[in-house]
């Protein structure tokens, strides 16, 4: 199963991208972050510098800002590319 790593307070996100087949962790803190080792992570948008990390190592990073769920799922499995 893809992991999809989703800033905390983004339900709607988390909700569309599990009914879309991802496994989907909530993330507070950058222990969250490096504990669950995310095929993908999906940011508010509000601050490039999420949980003080610049560097998420191959996982794409999708904002959610401005976006509708739907829009971030299609971008989450687009950036995946094959894998997905």
């Amino acid at each position: 199963m893809t992991k999809v790593a989703v800033e905390g307070g983004l339900r709607p996100f988390q909700e569309a991208l599990k009914n879309a087949g991802f496994v989907v962790v909530e993330v507070t803190s950058p222990e969250d972050l490096a504990s669950a080792r995310p095929h993908a992570v999906v940011v508010s948008g509000m601050d490039e510098n999420f949980l003080g990390m610049t560097d998420f190592g191959d996982a794409p990073v999708v904002t959610a800002s401005g976006r509708t769920p739907e829009e971030v799922v299609k971008d989450v499995r687009r950036s995946l590319g094959p894998r997905e």
